[in-house]
């Protein structure tokens, strides 16, 4: 199975960017128009981007300014099952992200656009961290 992984740093604190990438709050800043769910392990996360486009998750991985994972169960085909994750480290005065977005069935179009969508929205996850900018959802795909 195809995998996209990512590696970024991030010029904030580990507690907030472990925040920015597990709450429902943090997540609506830099990737979804509308998330609802609670930061804990086996809850259930709604990831609305559209009514077309209006996901669910499960949070299978919490680990506290550490990690945190969603496994897609609610979404279009090539989405349902895959995991959508974060792993943290503070080094150097940064945090180092290492993301991953696991379990494609084949690396067919939607997961080399998806590859494409990842790299942006980490952009703006980092830029919402270390600058305070946020794009309305509304124009992240221009950005």
């Amino acid at each position: 199975m195809p995998d996209i992984l990512h590696q970024l740093r991030i010029n904030a604190s580990i507690a907030d960017v472990f925040e920015a990438v597990s709450t429902p709050e943090g997540i609506d800043m830099w990737w979804t128009k509308c998330c609802t769910g609670k930061p804990a392990a086996g809850a259930e996360y709604e990831l609305f981007f559209a009514p077309e486009y209006d996901w669910r998750a499960e949070v299978s991985r919490y680990v506290s300014n550490t990690a945190f994972e969603l496994v897609i169960t609610r979404a279009d085909e090539d989405w349902t099952g895959v995991r959508v994750g974060f792993e943290l480290a503070e080094k150097d005065a940064a945090v180092e992200v290492r993301f991953y977005n696991t379990g494609w069935k084949e690396a067919n179009e939607h997961f080399v656009i998806s590859n494409t969508c990842w790299a942006n929205y980490l952009r703006l996850l980092r830029r919402y961290l270390e600058h305070g900018e946020f794009v309305p959802y509304e124009e992240r795909s221009v950005v």
